[in-house]
């Protein structure tokens, strides 16, 4: 009597009139069906015939992420015997880790080896001799694209057989704990000749805290992506691949500087890095080919020098400000960092942005106007010390379509609510920005969208709303997205609302919407 996964096998060698249409595909079709299945039921075709067993040694891409990555084990399964076996593994990692890794050497050990291995991406605790031997295997094999992300005992060094393989394209190196060094400059200079995509995460780099000469053309000609992660100890970086178009560079807190230069760098994102106590901290940077800059979380660098940005679209920008310092020198290092991207278009300001440039001393450094920018997004705590910084950012944007104003709680103070009628004697906001009227007619000749998230009705929020609804010439829409509230909150908020919809039929024409 035909068993049932005989059945299974028949049916799917020989389908229901019995002829094997799916072998007869040619091997790149088969393997394209086979690369969406998890690696161990792709492992389990070749029980199928020779024909499967075949496509699985010369199967391309190898992704055993899925086999129970780096610090993920479930654990609400049944009491089955497979899964009691599964718990006691997990009772014993280091005995799973090998018996998964010896899963991983002997897939790579039997593979066709007229095959080439396209991807190899694993993830594991490990040593570093395994983690060598799995290496070099893959690189006999040109291996195109490696991804690996593991967990030692120790500090490792930097595979050595990555730098002279032909065939490599995308490397990524993670590291989850200690880290790992690089080798000798002299040595790391000599590869990487076929690269496209570099990313490195958790390097210790003590004894070479410069990298000035490993990031050039020479090193790296054809290098399109590079990601930096976590570099300990890193004190100075330079980055000059001609070919570079995406750089990101993240977690590097005793950074003092960063050069960048690149004629096709299109992408730039840093974020977290330089040394909040470093009194020589600098950032210079030279890319006429930008379009998107995101510097996010980064202390303000003593000096500040962005040439060439001519064809910057949007950038995302926020500071890490250390005790409210605002010194001189800091305060010219962030007018000459906005200045350098006066031709954006879409801009969001994070952080403290607004604070810096609130502070008293900004008005000695006064930054250029964004003429061509349409939508401006600002992340601010919203009190009536930040009314200078908003009300400087107004005048700097003449021609904004868009405005998104996000109050963030974790800097809102204690303020005064808006308990009374919007046609009362002004407060001292609304008497602010009343006296911005004049300076700021160009803005309010051209704002059409405004969207106020975090509107508790406090004063400064409704001053700012009654203000762009009386003198908004363009305004055609504003949102107040106010969240949930008690009940007597509410009673409030309604008397509000009905008021501020009162004043928009009054003296506007725009559509207010309440969210």
């Amino acid at each position: 009597m035909e068993t049932r996964s005989a059945k299974r096998k028949k049916y799917w060698s020989e389908g229901e009139n019995g002829i094997d249409r799916i072998s007869d595909l040619p091997d790149v079709v088969l393997h394209q069906i086979l690369f969406h299945l998890p690696i161990k039921s792709i492992a389990q075709t070749s029980v199928l015939s020779k024909r499967w067993r075949s496509l699985w040694s010369s199967f391309p891409d190898l992704d055993f992420t899925s086999i129970n990555p780096i610090g993920v084990a479930s654990t609400n399964a049944p009491n089955t015997k497979s899964s009691i076996k599964n718990k006691r593994l997990l009772l014993c990692p280091h005995s799973f880790s090998v018996k998964r890794l010896d899963f991983i050497s002997q897939v790579l050990a039997f593979r066709d080896k007229q095959s080439d291995l396209r991807i190899l991406r694993f993830r594991a605790p490990l040593s570093f001799s395994r983690l060598n031997g799995l290496i070099r295997l893959a690189v006999r094999q040109n291996v195109q694209e490696l991804d690996v992300e593991v967990a030692t005992d120790d500090y490792f060094n930097f595979p050595r057989s990555v730098l002279t393989s032909e065939s490599l394209r995308v490397f990524k190196l993670r590291s989850r704990y200690p880290g790992f060094r690089l080798l000798p400059p002299s040595v790391m200079k000599g590869g990487f000749q076929s690269l496209h995509t570099l990313s490195l995460s958790l390097v210790i780099l003590y004894d070479q805290p410069t990298l000035s000469d490993l990031f050039t053309d020479s090193s790296f000609p054809r290098l399109k992506k590079l990601n930096l992660d976590a570099c300990f100890g890193l004190k100075q970086l330079k980055v000059s691949c001609l070919a570079l178009e995406e750089f990101t560079l993240e977690n590097c807190f005793q950074l003092h500087g960063l050069d960048v230069s690149g004629a096709k760098l299109k992408t730039l994102q840093v974020a977290s890095c330089f040394d909040a106590y470093c009194d020589k901290s600098w950032v210079k940077i030279n890319a006429p080919s930008l379009r998107v800059m995101v510097w996010e979380y980064n202390a303000i660098t003593e000096n500040s020098s962005l040439e060439n940005l001519v064809s910057a679209h949007e950038a995302s920008i926020g500071f890490f400000v250390l005790n409210e310092d605002f010194s001189v020198t800091k305060l010219r290092s962030v007018s000459n960092l906005l200045s350098a991207l006066s031709r954006l278009h879409t801009l969001t300001l994070e952080g403290q942005c607004v604070e810096v440039l609130s502070s008293r001393n900004y008005i000695a450094n006064l930054m250029h106007p964004f003429d061509q920018l349409k939508s401006l997004e600002l992340q601010t705590g919203f009190n009536k010390h930040n009314l200078p910084g908003l009300a400087y950012l107004f005048k700097c944007s003449p021609a904004l379509h868009t405005l998104i104003l996000k109050i963030l709680n974790d800097y809102k103070i204690e303020q005064r609510k808006w308990n009374k009628d919007l046609w009362d004697m002004p407060s001292s906001e609304e008497q602010f920005w009343e006296s911005q009227s004049q300076a700021l007619k160009p803005l309010l000749n051209n704002l059409s969208v405004v969207k106020i998230h975090g509107f508790l009705e406090c004063e400064n929020e409704v001053s700012l709303a009654k203000f762009l609804l009386k003198h908004g010439k363009a305004l055609q829409e504003i949102t107040l997205f106010s969240g949930h509230c008690n009940y007597r909150d509410y009673l409030r908020r309604q008397k509000i609302r009905s008021q501020l919809m009162g004043f928009s039929r009054a003296s506007s024409n725009a559509k207010i919407e309440f969210l």
